[in-house]
């Protein structure tokens, strides 16, 4: 027999991992002295010890070892699992390679800036959201304030009030800024449904992935946000598949195009672009 440390020495294991396969009743010892604990084993063990090493080099859990080793699984189970866990490998590449892209793109940007990016972009996943939305053509961005004033109208008219109603303006201009003619849409989120009017339209925002950045200031600045993250979106291999929205976070009455403490998050729904 084979004392613990020896063993540990002999199969390149460390002494407390030994122990935790014991205790998970998935390498146990041939022996245990019953006045002082030691753990003693057998070289016949190492093939055992081996296959979990190989078995958990491949990515699979202490527990689907287990289930193999101690259960016994068909070779259609086990090849399951590995086709399982070649799946999210290669997701997991997949991922880490745009992680690597985002890198190179932010090392880029501090290259040719020669300074950190005042604006920092990041991919989120947006999920559903119920609105109350009033939509039509403007002369001009502020113009938005006069669809919001109505949304919240109507809103309080049907009970619906509080300080922490979120609006945000979605500006369907297919791609392309424009000056006039502005298809804009300004919308509130609901935590219900209501009731709808000709003029008020309530429904559900399809879920989307976005590259969002935040602009803590004026409004009349919303151009350098908007510099920042169109340049990340190309410089990341993306392109926008829907129109962008403005949602305002912060954002006290009386609203002017100056004041300096409103944070807004703009995003942009994207997707990779095929290689």
């Amino acid at each position: 027999m084979i004392r613990i440390g020896d063993f540990s020495k002999l199969s390149r294991v460390s002494i407390k991992t030994l122990r935790y396969y014991d205790e998970m009743g998935l390498f146990k010892p041939i022996n245990v002295d019953r006045f002082t604990g030691y753990r003693y084993y057998s070289a016949n063990q190492l093939p055992r010890l081996n296959r979990i090493l190989a078995l958990r080099d491949l990515g699979l859990s202490l527990e689907q070892i287990a289930q193999v080793l101690n259960e016994g699984v068909s070779l259609v189970q086990l090849r399951g699992m590995l086709r399982l866990k070649h799946a999210e490998l290669r997701q997991h590449i997949a991922s880490e390679q745009e992680r690597l892209a985002r890198v190179e793109a932010r090392l880029n940007i501090i290259e040719m800036e020669d300074r950190m990016p005042e604006y920092d972009v990041v991919i989120k996943r947006v999920e559903p959201q119920l609105v109350a939305s009033v939509r039509n053509t403007l002369a001009s961005y502020p113009d938005v304030g006069r669809l919001f004033n109505e949304v919240y109208a109507y809103l309080t008219l049907h009970g619906v009030k509080g300080s922490d109603l979120i609006g945000a303006a979605i500006w369907h201009n297919d791609d392309e800024y424009k000056t006039s003619d502005i298809d804009s849409e300004a919308v509130v989120f609901l935590k219900q449904a209501i009731t709808e009017s000709e003029r008020v339209k309530v429904y559900e925002i399809p879920a989307f992935t976005m590259a969002s950045v935040v602009h803590k200031g004026a409004f009349n600045t919303f151009n350098l946000a908007y510099e920042a993250i169109l340049r990340w979106i190309e410089a990341n291999g993306y392109r926008i598949v829907g129109p962008n929205r403005e949602v305002y976070l912060y954002c006290p009455e009386p609203v002017r195009q100056d004041d300096e403490s409103y944070v807004t998050e703009i995003q942009f729904p994207v997707e990779k672009r095929e290689s």
